[in-house]
């Protein structure tokens, strides 16, 4: 008989930072996909990414219509998102602090960073995109990434996280984007 594997629920909280730099965030959010503290069991991935990705469907208004790619976040982002490429059947793409001679270059900000410059290359008109990180705070990553994909060209249809800190903004943030979030979990940072 096969060994059946209980796969625990998704969690997250917050740990402080140890040697962080002057323009680090102090704190930092740790979850089930990352494995720092336990060992993550594919069947978790496959979970994670089909939860994440009913809610996408859920929480769009308009829908997602067809999406052409998902683009993922260094190095936090790069679970998620294949976890959810796998649930949805869908390619992906990451965004790297790498500066490249590569075609349709968008180049956005990840404020809070100790490198603070993001490229996402082969970006081009019409393209429609869901962007996807570990977890959102501030969401200002986010918002300039979705003005630059924008300006670009391309159609940010909406953001997917697996956490989400409530007490900074983000969600308002990104609604007044017009651009919508879906997150699998939320948690109540230090403001």
């Amino acid at each position: 008989m096969p060994e059946t594997i209980a796969v625990p629920p998704f969690t997250a909280r917050i740990v402080e930072r140890l040697s962080v730099g002057a323009t680090s965030r102090r704190e930092r959010v740790i979850h089930s996909l990352d494995g720092l503290e336990n060992p993550v069991h594919p069947e978790t991935l496959a979970n994670t990414g089909a939860g994440l990705w009913r809610l996408l469907q859920e929480q769009v208004p308009d829908g997602l219509g067809s999406v052409d790619f998902l683009l993922g976040l260094d190095a936090g982002g790069i679970l998620p998102t294949v976890a959810l490429a796998s649930a949805a059947q869908l390619p992906y793409k990451i965004a790297w602090k790498l500066h490249l001679p590569l075609d349709g270059a968008v180049r956005f900000s990840e404020p809070h960073a100790m490198r603070t410059d993001v490229f996402a290359y082969g970006i081009t008109p019409g393209q429609r995109i869901v962007i996807v990180d570990d977890e959102i705070t501030t969401g200002r990553t986010l918002a300039d990434l979705t003005r630059r994909l924008r300006e670009a060209g391309a159609v940010p249809l909406a953001a997917a996280c697996l956490v989400e800190d409530t007490t900074r903004g983000a969600r308002d943030l990104l609604t007044d984007l017009g651009l919508p979030l879906a997150s699998l979990t939320t948690i109540e940072g230090t403001a």
